[in-house]
């Protein structure tokens, strides 16, 4: 069977009879058992991903099916399915049964979507390479030797390697779209409330967003109108009405587009991904497109600021993981205080631990000031520059990463070097604002090339619209 990229090739081989949900489930299984080394899957659900098909089968034949009838999906191992395990890919979490379905969970199966299992991804989806978790490191396809990243890397594998159609991911600093670069997919951050995150394992509240990897901007755009939308279990959720993205994919007028000049002028930069990023401008250009490079004198505060931030909520949210209420419990403990400290020195691995602690001190009385307080600052003055950029331009646009994926190990010693390959993703997620990691084909070792893509809020209308007619041109 070959490859499907995209929900409407499955629907027509559907609808013509040449193929049916079984068939399509047992070639994706199929699929995962071929490539089960890359370690995309930490459980896959025979049971109830079978179940599932033969009640959309029956849909089907019936013409009642949902809008995602037909679409195989993954979902990371921090997103909540009822009377399913969910880990978060650690130890603290190992063998928890879900008592309830995330929001998006509930969407997905509302729309008829097949939910073929759980995909491996950074412990608490905490880091950019996807070798933190308790389950080992995702493996990336176009070479085993390098890594997938993170934190949604078996989420970004499993699309890449053919295991499944789409997968969602969830994007806190760059979690979605940096794995998608690595791997040749399309990854999509939709702005900060656009999605809910109930049910979501959470690490840093005020950026956890769940997102999509696909090999289409249809079904981006399919997925998202699924997704988004009011929840009443989510506070942060925007109540706007959700547009057909999916009907609405081509772009009507010619689009002014702001190029990060610090982001592409850099030294750190890949100089093939340098080389890739200036053909797409000039693609951009033949559509149509004004393009216009910018200054952008707040690069090197992001990630510090970004880091700050995240670590104090993660210290704040992952409190309750003690060995009480949830979690990893220590057995041999003799006191309450001993309990606490063993179960969660057991329970967490070491870059958990680290961001932990890195977020209690910033919080600390004494540095609450001079870090949190100030971080929160220039937060507001990074999405401040930002929203006056996009008053003047519709899109702003940079690399997804300053290298292509890089090896097993290459940066795992050195936690400051991993955090600065964040440096180009943070952005989109301090501003809260929407962004797309768009593929640019291979570099000469086979590596995949991306560049990346950003608009205001909630203009994801446009955001995939441009992004579909630039795929299209290729």
């Amino acid at each position: 069977m070959k490859k499907f990229t995209s929900l409407a090739e499955i629907r027509t081989k559907l609808d013509q009879k040449e193929l049916d949900l079984q068939e399509l489930l047992a070639y994706y299984f199929e699929q995962i058992a071929v490539h089960k080394h890359l370690n995309a899957f930490n459980e896959v659900f025979f049971d109830s991903a079978t179940q599932q098909a033969t009640l959309v089968q029956q849909k089907l034949a019936n013409g009642t099916a949902g809008k995602l009838a037909g679409m195989v999906i993954g979902i990371k191992d921090n997103i909540c399915y009822a009377g399913h395990e969910v880990t978060a890919s650690s130890k603290m979490l190992e063998g928890f049964i879900s008592p309830y379905s995330s929001t998006v969970v509930e969407r997905l199966l509302q729309e008829d979507a097949i939910i073929i299992g759980r995909l491996n991804c950074d412990e608490f989806a905490m880091g950019g390479s996807n070798e933190t978790s308790y389950f080992g490191a995702v493996k990336n396809a176009a070479d085993e030797a390098r890594v997938a990243g993170g934190s949604s890397g078996g989420s970004a594998v499993a699309v890449q390697a053919d295991m499944c159609l789409a997968t969602l991911g969830t994007d806190t600093g760059g979690s979605v779209r940096q794995p998608a670069a690595f791997c040749g997919n399309i990854g999509f951050k939709p702005t900060y409330g656009r999605i809910s995150r109930y049910g979501v394992i959470a690490y840093a509240s005020s950026f956890d967003q769940v997102g999509t990897l696909t090999s289409s901007v249809s079904d981006v755009a399919l997925l998202l109108e699924v997704l988004a939308g009011a929840d009443e279990e989510d506070s942060t959720v925007a109540t706007l009405a959700v547009p057909q993205y999916s009907q609405h994919l081509t772009l009507l007028a010619p689009k002014k587009i702001a190029v990060l000049r610090e982001t592409i002028d850099n030294e750190a930069l890949d100089p093939e991904i340098k080389q890739a990023i200036l053909a797409s401008l000039e693609q951009f250009k033949s559509l149509g497109h004004e393009i216009e490079y910018v200054s952008f004198n707040l690069l090197d505060y992001l990630v510090p600021t970004y880091y700050i931030l995240t670590t104090a909520e993660a210290s704040s949210n992952l409190s309750r993981f003690d060995g009480v209420h949830y979690g990893h419990r220590n057995t041999d403990a003799e006191s309450l205080n001993s309990l606490y400290k063993l179960s969660r020195a057991e329970g967490f691995g070491e870059e958990v631990k680290r961001r932990i602690m890195l977020g209690t001190f910033v919080l600390s009385a004494g540095y609450y000031d001079a870090y949190y307080q100030k971080a929160q600052q220039v937060r507001r003055l990074i999405r401040e520059k930002i929203e006056e950029l996009l008053k003047t331009y519709d899109f702003l646009l940079s690399p997804v990463t300053p290298t292509p994926a890089f090896k097993m190990g290459e940066h795992s010693q050195d936690p400051l070097v991993m955090y600065m390959a964040d440096i180009y993703t943070v952005l989109a997620s301090l501003a809260g604002i929407p962004a797309v990691a768009l593929p640019l084909g291979n570099n000469q070792a086979g590596l995949p090339l991306s560049v990346q893509l950003m608009t205001k809020h909630f203009n994801e209308q446009e955001l995939l619209s441009l992004s579909h007619s630039f795929l299209n041109k290729n």
